[in-house]
């Protein structure tokens, strides 16, 4: 379960009147851990392997004209009492701890929900999560605040889709550590959690 916490500014309890009655809000959030200077018109997603190139607009990564993300995000409760109230309670957040948050809106069944939509180049690529085991030990070592996010992006399977071979050690950076870890079916295991360093060979 994450939090989100309004500035001061914001801490307005009467500018969530309502909002109670909704089961999902959308959360539109910056990509902070991403800025760098410039953009590129085109990326390569991890999902196609890393070796094709596709439009940025076509695509969910975070490099581009205006670093914002978009998370629909299950509402579990809306604290108005405290210090830093009011506070709403959310599960499935894919945010890092302190992730600047720009704007909330109510998911509407009605108009946010188009089965019949096509997914483009990622149609083919169903999502399937792995199931991760991620010994104390090494989590651990990973910042708290990067912990749950992390164990959300390993069960997506981050490895280039044409690369499956299960005696095989991948690794990826994340929050100032290199992980480390096989799979094999549908269970990926983290063997090793070290700091990340730019000439750390990774995937």
């Amino acid at each position: 379960e994450a939090r989100v916490i309004f500035e001061p500014p914001y801490r307005a309890p009467e500018a969530l009147r309502g909002l109670e009655g909704f089961s999902h809000i959308w959360l539109i959030w910056q990509f902070s851990q991403a800025l760098r200077a410039g953009w590129s018109a085109t990326v390569r997603p991890p999902r196609l392997g890393g070796n094709v190139r596709m439009g940025v607009f076509a695509t969910r990564s975070p490099y581009r004209p205006n670093p914002i993300g978009l998370s629909c995000v299950r509402l579990e409760g809306i604290d108005l009492s405290g210090a830093e109230g009011p506070v709403l309670r959310v599960r499935g957040a894919d945010l890092l701890d302190g992730t600047p948050i720009y704007d909330i809106k109510p998911y509407l069944p009605l108009t946010d929900s188009h089965p019949e939509a096509t997914g483009g180049f990622a149609a083919p690529l169903a999502a399937h999560a792995l199931r991760v085991e991620f010994p104390p030990e090494l989590l651990e070592k990973v910042p708290e605040r990067a912990r749950a996010a992390l164990t959300e992006v390993l069960a997506q399977d981050p490895r280039p889709s044409y690369q499956h071979d299960p005696e095989r050690v991948y690794g990826m950076p994340f929050a100032g550590v290199d992980v480390r870890f096989i799979v094999k079916g549908d269970v990926l295991t983290v063997c090793e959690v070290v700091p990340y360093e730019d000439g750390n060979k990774c995937l």
